[in-house]
């Protein structure tokens, strides 16, 4: 049987397959159509330091090939999460990963801090596309210097794997994979979603109701692809791809390109089996092409 397993910094996975945060919720929403220890391990939805509401409805629209959100990062805050969910999901046999967020970065260096405190979960995504409220709403991660700010805070606090998702609305996304690297991330995921916007011809108003919100599915999964490809050529550190994923073909691709895992997101939405299929699918692909190792392809274009 091929090999699936793979390294992400001090992170093993048993095989190369995650589920992208905010498409699955804590995992266990979703144990009733998968196995979720069958994963390399889950995301579980953006985490902030103190509760968040989100933004006013509506904040999802279907797009040509995918979707809009601007959901808003809508939690009940690490506390929360650390009290009521963990207990929940401390015992299974796969890698529970959290993906942390914040308006400051001490926000972020809190929010790293107490999960750093569970012993059951490995590793914490960065999602660095928040806005910086206090440099007048610019995201961290869309330039070097914020992206470096926060991934230095964070890894003062926070001794274990470190993954640091970058935003590609950027003009050069090398630039700030090598800023993130610099401070000590041990991975880095890529992309989060592309900022763009629906409008209503009748009611001559926006779809969403903060007018821009975030495009995934697999609309983007070609910028995605050549985002992945350039950066694992920038940097040393593993890279996870997501981006548009939908089966073992699209997340072959992705390893090809130089990606160590991938990440499956709108997908959940349209099948909550999709995960698994994906996890079937390039193990059927390894075997059917002799490949005993995702060594033999990794970064091969």
């Amino acid at each position: 049987m091929p090999d699936l397993h793979v390294n992400i910094g001090a992170l093993r996975l048993k095989n190369p397959v995650l589920t992208a945060s905010g498409t699955f919720g804590y995992g266990t929403e979703f144990a009733p159509f998968l196995d979720l220890e069958a994963l390399g391990g889950f995301i579980v939805k953006g985490t902030t330091l103190h509760p968040r509401e989100g933004n006013d409805y509506p904040r999802m629209a279907e797009t040509p090939s995918g979707m809009l959100n601007c959901v808003g990062l809508q939690n009940k805050g690490v506390e929360h999460f650390c009290s009521e969910i963990y207990p929940t999901l401390s015992n299974l046999d796969t890698a529970v990963i959290v993906n942390v967020s914040g308006s400051t970065v001490e926000d972020y260096a809190a929010c790293a801090a107490r999960i750093a405190e569970l012993e059951h979960v490995p590793a914490i995504e960065l999602n660095i596309s928040c806005p910086n409220v206090q440099a007048g709403g610019m995201a961290f991660g869309v330039t070097a210097r914020g992206a470096a700010s926060v991934v230095a805070a964070v890894r003062k606090v926070y001794p274990k794997t470190l993954i640091v998702k970058l935003s590609p609305n950027v003009t050069d996304i090398t630039e700030i994979a090598r800023a993130a690297e610099a401070e000590g991330a041990d991975s880095l995921s890529l992309i989060n979603t592309l900022l763009g916007m629906a409008i209503d011809i009748e009611s001559r108003k926006p779809v969403l109701s903060i007018a821009t919100g975030g495009l995934s599915g697999p609309a983007v999964r070609p910028v995605a692809l050549r985002m992945v490809w350039q950066t694992a050529k920038a940097v040393k550190v593993p890279i996870i791809g997501l981006g548009g994923i939908c089966s073992a073909e699209d997340a072959i691709a992705f390893i090809m390109a130089g990606a160590t895992a991938i990440q499956i997101g709108t997908a959940n939405f349209i099948d909550p089996r999709t995960a698994a299929h994906v996890v079937q699918g390039i193990n059927e692909w390894m075997q059917s092409h002799g490949v005993n190792s995702l060594d033999e392809i990794r970064g091969c274009i």
